[in-house]
Protein backbone atom coordinates (compact mmCIF):
# COMPACT_ATOMS: atom_id res chain seq x y z
CA UNK A 1 0.00 0.00 0.00
CA UNK A 2 1.23 3.46 -0.99
CA UNK A 3 0.46 6.70 0.70
CA UNK A 4 -2.25 7.41 -1.95
CA UNK A 5 -4.14 4.14 -1.48
CA UNK A 6 -3.87 4.76 2.23
CA UNK A 7 -5.58 8.55 1.98
CA UNK A 8 -8.48 6.68 -0.50
CA UNK A 9 -8.98 3.63 2.33
CA UNK A 10 -9.19 5.79 4.98
CA UNK A 11 -11.65 8.35 3.24
CA UNK A 12 -13.85 5.49 2.30
CA UNK A 13 -13.67 4.22 5.47
CA UNK A 14 -14.41 7.72 7.06
CA UNK A 15 -16.75 9.52 4.62
CA UNK A 16 -14.22 12.47 5.16
CA UNK A 17 -13.50 13.84 1.35
CA UNK A 18 -10.29 12.68 -0.29
CA UNK A 19 -8.49 15.95 -0.01
CA UNK A 20 -9.61 16.49 3.56
CA UNK A 21 -8.33 13.03 4.17
CA UNK A 22 -4.93 13.87 2.25
CA UNK A 23 -4.21 16.88 4.61
CA UNK A 24 -4.83 15.06 7.28
CA UNK A 25 -2.17 12.57 6.81
CA UNK A 26 0.37 14.97 5.28
CA UNK A 27 -0.05 16.65 8.77
CA UNK A 28 0.14 13.96 10.89
CA UNK A 29 3.32 12.61 9.35
CA UNK A 30 4.61 16.06 9.27
CA UNK A 31 4.10 16.21 13.31
CA UNK A 32 5.54 12.76 13.85
CA UNK A 33 8.88 14.17 11.70
CA UNK A 34 8.82 17.18 13.60
CA UNK A 35 8.83 15.13 16.94
CA UNK A 36 11.75 13.41 15.66
CA UNK A 37 13.72 16.13 15.00
CA UNK A 38 13.34 17.57 18.35
CA UNK A 39 14.58 14.24 19.48
CA UNK A 40 11.47 13.12 21.02
CA UNK A 41 9.92 9.45 20.81
CA UNK A 42 6.42 9.38 19.50
CA UNK A 43 4.50 7.03 20.61
CA UNK A 44 1.32 5.52 19.58
CA UNK A 45 -0.05 2.50 21.99
CA UNK A 46 -1.11 -0.32 21.08
CA UNK A 47 0.80 0.89 17.33
CA UNK A 48 4.51 1.62 17.82
CA UNK A 49 6.93 4.05 18.92
CA UNK A 50 9.01 5.64 16.19
CA UNK A 51 12.15 7.38 17.95
CA UNK A 52 15.69 8.47 16.43
CA UNK A 53 18.90 6.18 17.29
CA UNK A 54 22.35 6.90 17.26
CA UNK A 55 24.56 4.74 14.91
CA UNK A 56 27.88 5.01 16.04
CA UNK A 57 30.92 5.22 13.66
CA UNK A 58 32.95 2.33 11.72
CA UNK A 59 34.67 1.16 9.43
CA UNK A 60 33.62 0.00 5.83
CA UNK A 61 35.50 -0.42 2.72
CA UNK A 62 35.03 1.79 -0.52
CA UNK A 63 34.00 -0.69 -3.01
CA UNK A 64 35.77 0.80 -6.35
CA UNK A 65 39.35 1.09 -4.62
CA UNK A 66 38.99 -1.70 -1.27
CA UNK A 67 39.97 1.07 0.34
CA UNK A 68 38.95 1.19 4.26
CA UNK A 69 37.23 4.62 5.01
CA UNK A 70 34.97 5.70 8.37
CA UNK A 71 31.87 5.99 8.25
CA UNK A 72 30.80 9.01 10.42
CA UNK A 73 28.41 8.65 13.39
CA UNK A 74 24.40 9.67 12.50
CA UNK A 75 20.87 9.87 13.49
CA UNK A 76 18.74 7.42 11.92
CA UNK A 77 14.83 6.98 12.92
CA UNK A 78 13.39 3.91 14.32
CA UNK A 79 10.46 2.36 14.91
CA UNK A 80 9.43 -0.35 17.41
CA UNK A 81 6.28 -2.50 16.95
CA UNK A 82 3.85 -2.27 19.76
CA UNK A 83 2.09 -5.22 20.89
CA UNK A 84 -1.09 -4.75 19.49
CA UNK A 85 0.06 -4.21 15.87
CA UNK A 86 2.48 -7.74 16.34
CA UNK A 87 -0.26 -9.78 17.46
CA UNK A 88 -2.54 -8.40 14.47
CA UNK A 89 0.50 -9.41 12.09
CA UNK A 90 0.99 -12.64 13.73
CA UNK A 91 -2.38 -13.76 12.62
Amino acid sequence: MNKNELINKVADKTGIAKKDTEAIVNEALSQVIEALKQNEKVQLVGFGTFEVRERASRSGRNPQTGETITIPATRVPGFRAGNKFKDAVKK
